[in-house]
């Protein structure tokens, strides 16, 4: 784990690298070697990944703003890292190599053993992605609705794991409940009060979005959102994103 100055400038040469990334992209050159100009991006959950196909969001998100995002997911249902880390596929697909970004997720780790588990493996993970060039970054969650009372421990276990991993942040936990705080009747909730709804992925896609490219994300259509909700999500996005890069800075 950095700190200090050290941790000061490790932290903006990452952020630099991704608005270079996304430059480059925006001008049809090829920023990683993938020799098509995409940034390539994989995925490494479980279902609150797979859920209403965030990675593909991601992709819309991209080809919205002009740019080519290939999301990859070899996410599982039930998943944590190191049930990921013990299965072949997921480690074969990490050893493919050539991916820009490795978005590392597993449930909300509330409890204190739960966050030392995700801290372990998120290191773990974060080391071998960093092995093979890519940048390590962590998805932050949230908790079913009937313990929404520990979303904060939830933030605390993904923010000591990105500190403790030296990853990038990608805070929807705390997008969630900025939007709550404006609105807390926004439905992103689906229907079993756990995993998200249409619009609980599209706040989590406008976070990533903006922690992978350094980019104001667009809006997309077709989701049944409407603008004034939209304007909720996008702000939502904003607070958390800028909250984690201000963090970064002080590692």
């Amino acid at each position: 784990m950095s700190n200090g100055t050290t941790g000061q400038r490790i932290a903006v040469m990452r952020r630099g690298v991704a608005v270079l990334a996304v430059t480059i992209l925006a001008c049809g050159s090829d920023p990683a070697g993938s020799g098509d100009g995409a940034l390539r991006i994989l995925f490494v959950g479980n279902s609150l990944t797979y859920a209403n196909d965030l990675p593909d969001m991601l992709h819309r998100l991209g080809t919205a703003d002009g740019l080519t995002l290939e999301p990859s997911d070899v996410s599982q249902g039930g998943y944590a890292l190191e049930d990921h880390w013990a299965t072949p596929a997921s480690r074969a697909a990490l050893d493919e190599g050539g991916w820009d970004i490795v978005i590392l997720q597993q449930g909300p780790s509330s409890l204190p053993a739960s966050r030392e588990n995700l801290v372990t493996w998120a290191r773990t993970w974060a080391d071998a992605i960093r092995a093979r060039g890519g940048t390590p970054a962590l998805y932050m969650v949230w908790p079913e609705r009937a313990r929404l009372n520990v979303l904060d421990d939830v933030i605390l276990s993904y923010r000591t794991a990105a500190e403790e991993a030296d990853a990038e942040l990608y805070a929807a936990g705390e997008a969630w409940k900025a939007a709550w705080n404006a609105d807390p009747d926004l439905p992103l909730y689906g229907d079993d009060d756990f995993h998200p709804s249409v619009m609980g992925t599209y706040l989590a896609a406008l976070t990533i979005y903006r922690g992978v490219t350094g980019r104001a994300p667009p809006s997309l259509g077709g989701l049944g959102i409407s603008a004034e909700d939209d304007a909720i999500l996008q702000a939502a996005a904003r607070e958390a994103s800028a909250a984690a890069a201000a963090r970064a800075t002080t590692r």
